[in-house]
């Protein structure tokens, strides 16, 4: 039985990665151009796999993502790539190590913080009516928000001037920005990452079970 289980954790790691790196090269599918960055989705099978799979298969197709979205900066660049791939060089605005630190920490921790609040949230619960839903709703939340709100804290804290520069905005309210962008975009991210991930764990949990 656990050969099987084994087995069937794995498979659908590997359905999970295929799905988050088709995501990351299909254009308008995982990530939505808005100009000097990108709103994404790609966070939300990543969250997914983890409540389904546990924090260590959470941690895995979060270090997928973290690494398709360091190609995709490197190869496909916007005016900020430079924060998410080492190898970038836009208007004399260069990225480096801590790039990847950008690309790939936060990235590997979306299901790490997915995982245990839903586990937190469904202890609190004990067993009440919709308390699953909750604790659904709220790791796909809690996931999404760790994506968004380490990353842009990790521009603002290794990149803060040249990042503002290359936007195109003052520096002295740099904060300002990226406040505003995790209000803006990673508000209405956590939402829809709350509605998919409640909706497809749930399906999948029906399926597992019958």
């Amino acid at each position: 039985m656990k050969i099987e289980k084994k087995v069937l954790d794995m498979s659908l790691a590997g359905i999970f990665t295929a799905v988050i790196i088709a995501m990351s090269v299909v254009p308008f599918l995982g990530y939505i151009p808005l100009g000097f960055m990108n709103a994404t989705i790609i966070h939300v099978p990543v969250i997914i796999g983890a409540l389904l799979l546990g924090p260590k298969y959470g941690a895995y197709l979060g270090l997928v993502f973290g690494i398709t979205s360091l190609v995709r900066a490197t190869l496909t660049p916007t005016v900020t790539s430079f924060v998410f791939s080492p190898f970038v060089t836009i208007g004399g605005y260069s990225g480096n190590m801590w790039s990847v630190v950008i690309s790939i920490v936060p990235r590997v921790l979306i299901g790490v913080a997915a995982y245990y609040v839903y586990e937190l949230v469904l202890k609190l619960a004990r067993g009440k009516k919709g308390g699953q839903t909750v604790a659904l709703g709220l790791a796909g939340i809690a996931g999404s928000m760790t994506n968004t709100i380490l990353v842009m804290n990790g521009i603002y804290f290794f990149f803060g001037n040249s990042y503002a520069a290359a936007s195109n905005k003052v520096v002295a309210r740099l904060y300002d920005m990226i406040l505003g962008v995790i209000v803006g975009f990673g508000i209405p991210e956590a939402i829809v990452a709350a509605i998919l991930t409640t909706a497809i764990v749930k399906a999948l949990l029906k399926v597992k079970n019958h």
